[in-house]
């Protein structure tokens, strides 16, 4: 069931940071790294990756197959939820650290110096694939203005790199459908599925 939070509880987690869901030493390989924008508030409240209850990434990722049990994060996700997406490879991380209502509060710099550490840590996590969800944030963070969504030319720090749409509500055209047949394709090519 998810969490209800007043305005004034979710702004005070305002420039707060949620922890990267990556799997420890000698765990599970990572297999597919999904890479949002960064954290908002309820993501920050809940300590879970898109966790707001308007996003629709975890309904769109059972969709498409890529997890094999819904996960509703709106109140948290349970540690088994999370032992399950490491289980099948899968690891998230942002952008940029900082909690904030919209995306479009955070500057320039701090996407770019968001792909500078996104390639630090893919360097040290190695996963196969990469997948960036949001088409403008990644054009910001990594500088390549005609970038479309879909497969990239270029790999990152040796992953095969992917944009994919952004499931936030304000992505209104985009579907759960459309989503999971989005999200399926670099789960298919990191072995996910």
């Amino acid at each position: 069931m998810a969490a209800r939070f007043t305005r004034a509880e979710l702004e005070s987690f305002r420039d707060a940071q949620v922890p990267d869901l990556l799997p420890e030493a000698g765990g599970p390989s990572l297999r597919l790294l999904f890479v949002g924008i960064n954290p908002g508030l309820w993501t920050a409240a809940t300590q879970t990756h898109f966790a707001h209850p308007g996003k629709r990434f975890y309904p769109a990722l059972a969709r498409a197959g890529v997890i094999e049990r819904a996960v509703d994060p709106a109140a948290g996700m349970s540690e088994l939820d999370r032992v399950h997406l490491l289980q099948r490879g899968i690891g998230i991380t942002n952008l940029a650290r900082r909690a904030t209502a919209r995306a479009d509060e955070l500057t320039a710099e701090e996407l770019r110096e968001g792909g500078r550490r996104l390639v630090r840590t893919v360097r040290e996590t190695r996963p196969a694939v990469v997948a960036v969800a949001g088409i403008t944030a990644y054009r910001s963070a990594f500088g390549v203005r005609g970038a479309v969504v879909g497969p990239q030319p270029e790999d990152l720090a040796g992953a095969q790199l992917w944009v994919v749409p952004n499931p936030s509500g304000l992505n209104a055209h985009e579907t759960v459908d459309s989503l999971a047949r989005a999200y399926a394709e670099p789960a298919r090519a990191a072995g996910v599925l």
